[in-house]
C-alpha cells in the first residue's frame, strides 16, 4: 500500500501523544501503525518493558474506553484486525512507568483518495505531541468511492477548508461536505494569479509570494482550528504545495521541529495518487479554464500523471525555501502568523492547548 515505506522511515518520529507521563522521556519509543492488508495492521514499538495494546474508535479514548488486543507483550509488534473501512486508534501502555502513547495509521487507506492523512503524532512543544484525529489534510477528492465516504464519515469532520482556486473547484467539486454535513469554506481566486510566478526561471523559490497570496485561505484554516468545533480538514489539488505550506505553518505554531516538518512535507511525493485527483476531462467542456490543459497533458503521458519530487533541480526543498523567505521577511514563522494571519501569542497558546497532548 502507498505510504508504508514512508511510515517506516519516519517511525522514529511518528510517536503518538503521551498521557500522564512523568517526564518528557518516553519509555515506549518508535511506535508506528502500518497497514498489512485490507483487514490487518501491525502495531510496532520499542520498549524494554512489557507493553499492553488497546484499540478504540475514538482518538482520545482512555484505556477504560478501549479494548485490549495484547497484554504485557514483549515482542515489540502485534498484528491487529482492522478493516480498511474502520478508523482505529491504538493506546500502548508501558508496564514499567505506566505511561500511555496513542498512535494511528497516518495515511487513511482510501480506495480512490490521494494523500489523505492525519497530521497527528509528531513531537511538538513542551515534550507533548500533536493530537490524533483532530486535523486532516488531503489532495483533491473527486473520485471517492462509497466505501471511502463511509470511512471519512467516521472522522467527524466539522469543517472543510478548500484551498483550491475557483477553476479547480469547478472541474473537480468537493462532495465530502455534502456527505458528512461539514461546513465548507473556500475563497474564490483565479489559478492564473497563483501560477504567475510558480515555476518561473530556474525553479528556485517556487513558492515566492504564497505567504500573501494564500492569506484568505490560511486565515480560514487557523480560525477553524481556534474555534475548536470538531475535526478540521483542508486540502488543495495534490495535497502537497498549498496543503504542505498550511501544514508546515500549523506544525510550526505547535512547536514541531523543522526537520520533521520537512520530512512530513516530502512524504507527499510517495503518498499521492494523481490518477484520483482529477476526473476525466474534455477540454471542449471547459473553454478558458487554465488548469484543464495541464491536467489533460499529464493524463496523456505514458503511465498517466505522476507525482514529482518537491525539490528544485539543484536539490533544494521548495518548502525549506518558503520558510527561509518567511523568516527573512518577517523574522520568524510566528511573527508571520501574527502580522499576516492575525494569529498572535495568545492564539498560539490556545492552539497548543487544543492540539497537543
Amino acid at each position: 500500500m502507498s505510504g508504508i515505506r514512508s511510515q517506516r522511515l519516519l517511525s522514529g518520529m511518528i510517536v503518538a501523544a503521551v498521557a500522564g507521563a512523568a517526564s518528557p522521556a518516553l519509555a515506549i519509543d518508535d511506535a508506528v501503525v502500518t497497514r498489512i492488508d485490507s483487514g490487518h495492521v501491525a502495531v510496532e514499538w520499542k520498549d524494554a518493558d512489557p507493553v499492553s495494546v488497546f484499540v478504540s474508535a475514538v482518538p482520545q479514548a482512555d484505556r477504560k474506553g478501549a479494548r485490549a488486543v495484547a497484554k504485557a507483550d514483549r515482542s515489540g509488534s502485534v498484528v491487529v484486525a482492522s478493516q480498511v473501512n474502520e478508523r482505529r486508534y491504538f493506546l500502548l501502555r508501558d508496564h514499567g512507568d505506566r505511561s500511555v502513547l496513542r498512535v494511528a495509521e497516518r495515511v487513511l487507506p482510501l480506495e480512490q483518495g490521494s494523500n489523505f492523512r492525519d497530521i497527528g503524532g509528531y513531537k511538538g512543544a513542551d515534550g507533548k505531541h500533536v493530537a490524533w484525529g483532530k486535523v486532516f489534510r488531503s489532495g483533491a477528492m473527486p473520485l471517492l468511492t462509497e466505501a471511502d465516504y463511509g470511512m471519512l464519515e467516521q472522522l467527524k469532520i466539522s469543517t472543510i477548508v478548500d484551498l483550491r482556486s475557483t477553476d479547480e473547484r469547478m472541474i473537480a467539486p468537493n462532495m465530502l461536505d455534502d456527505r458528512t454535513g461539514a461546513i465548507f469554506i473556500s475563497n474564490d481566486y483565479s489559478l492564473k494569479g497563483l501560477m504567475a510566478n510558480y515555476g518561473k526561471g530556474d525553479g528556485e523559490y517556487a513558492y515566492r509570494g504564497m505567504d500573501t497570496f494564500l492569506k484568505p485561505q490560511l486565515k480560514q484554516v487557523f480560525a477553524s482550528l481556534l474555534r475548536n468545533e470538531g475535526a478540521v480538514m483542508y486540502h488543495c489539488s495534490a495535497g502537497q504545495d498549498r496543503t504542505g505550506i498550511t501544514t508546515a505553518l500549523i506544525y510550526s505554531a505547535l512547536g514541531v521541529d523543522r526537520a520533521t516538518i520537512l520530512k512530513d512535507y516530502h512524504l507527499s511525493t510517495e503518498l499521492r495518487r494523481p490518477q484520483f485527483e482529477m476526473p476525466p476531462l474534455d477540454p471542449a467542456d471547459w473553454p478558458g479554464n487554465p488548469i484543464v490543459p495541464y491536467y489533460v497533458a499529464s493524463m496523456k503521458k505514458p503511465g498517466g500523471p505522476k507525482a514529482e519530487p518537491l525539490f528544485t533541480s539543484k536539490g533544494n526543498s521548495h518548502l525549506a525555501q518558503f520558510l527561509e523567505m518567511v523568516e527573512k521577511d518577517y523574522g520568524s514563522v510566528t511573527a508571520y502568523l501574527d502580522k499576516e494571519l492575525g494569529v498572535d501569542a495568545d492564539d498560539i497558546k490556545r492552539l497548543k492547548a487544543l492540539y497537543l497532548e
